[in-house]
């Protein structure tokens, strides 16, 4: 029988479920101890944490969730999510010990993990950063890839519009888009991302939302001739102004609705019968369900990486006791690019 390890365990714990914005007080930093050992016949993977994902889908998974497609997390609980991490140990043959992978690993400083479950990618291409698979190469650069070109079926010469354009998916939808040779504005919430779209995302035109007291009136500024695909990550408002400004026959992938997680009611949308004249499709999607589709994207994605054609900024919170404030922050706009968490250097 295979010794015992028992290592202390930093982890990040939802303290009860979450109504309205989440606060830092939320969540509680704790030490735990956990036995580093795989059971005999198992594919149970033990994995040392390398990066963090902050992603606002988890907002939903802070309160109590029924009939949703994910889970809520379990107050009491170290809160889950994708990352990045170094395999110890293995009881699963498709990883060795010492491979990197990524998938859904706990907010903590070691997981044990079912391999199947966890959905775990091993990490073949290393010369680009490893904190890349939480965001480029990960479940955001794959939902930005299915969403614009699966979903959108996007066309030379398109006008397309972003919302929450400088964050994790956004700034990639915005890229495919001019690489594909389309006209792009994208909308963000302060001054500072406006420019970073515009100067260094490659953004046609770029505006801050919250400087609009009419977005009917803005987009359609920046849109005279209509928009032809939507690209959509924030719902309420937004979402109405845009049906307004969509061209006949045009796309709207629905990514996100963030302005809508932290509300006891949510908004309603009110120029849906815009779908009707204008012969609008609108289709939501999961990227979980087009991951057959990854190996393809990395063929597309990491040669432009190392070619410099593509830029991905990100906002790197360091310490595991700095994840808390990195994900709460997500809803209040202060991240800078795709947030995450470096847990250790390895």
């Amino acid at each position: 029988m295979a010794e015992e390890m028992i290592m202390n365990n930093k982890q990040i714990i939802l303290k009860h479920y979450v109504e309205g914005y989440p606060k830092e007080s939320d969540l509680e930093f704790k030490n735990n101890n956990i036995k580093l050992n795989v059971p005999e016949g198992s594919n149970v993977v033990v994995l040392k944490n390398l990066y963090l994902s902050c992603d606002p889908y988890m907002r939903s998974r802070m309160s109590k969730l029924e009939g949703s497609y994910v889970q809520s997390f379990t107050p009491g609980s170290p809160i889950t999510g994708c990352g990045v991490a170094k395999v110890l140990k293995s009881g699963d043959s498709n990883f060795q010990e010492g491979d990197l992978v990524w998938g859904m690993i706990g907010w903590e400083e070691y997981s044990i993990v079912n391999a199947t479950q966890s959905a775990l990618f091993k990490i073949h291409d290393k010369n680009v950063p490893l904190s890349y698979y939480t965001g480029i190469l990960g479940m955001p650069g794959m939902t930005a890839y299915v969403g614009f070109y699966e979903i959108c079926s996007p066309k030379k010469g398109e006008t397309v519009y972003v919302s929450a354009a400088s964050g994790a998916v956004g700034q990639l939808v915005g890229q495919f888009a001019k690489t594909l040779g389309c006209y792009v504005v994208g909308s963000a919430g302060t001054k500072e991302k406006v420019d970073l779209l515009k100067n260094k995302l490659g953004f046609d035109e770029a505006f801050n939302y919250k400087e609009e007291k009419d977005l009917v009136a803005d987009l359609k500024r920046y849109f005279p001739n209509g928009i032809d695909i939507y690209f959509e990550n924030v719902g309420g408002k937004m979402l109405d102004a845009v049906l307004m400004n969509m061209k006949l026959h045009g796309r709207i992938a629905v990514c996100g609705m963030i302005s809508q997680y932290n509300l006891e009611k949510t908004e309603g949308v009110h120029n849906l019968f815009c779908l009707i004249t204008k012969r609008i499709r609108m289709e939501g999607f999961l990227v979980s369900d087009h991951y057959h589709l990854y190996p393809k994207y990395l063929e597309m994605i990491i040669p432009q990486i190392k070619a410099g054609n593509v830029v991905y900024v990100e906002d790197i919170a360091e310490g595991l006791e700095n994840a808390p404030k990195a994900l709460v922050g997500l809803f209040y706009g202060r991240n800078v690019g795709k947030q995450l968490v470096m847990v250790s250097r390895e």
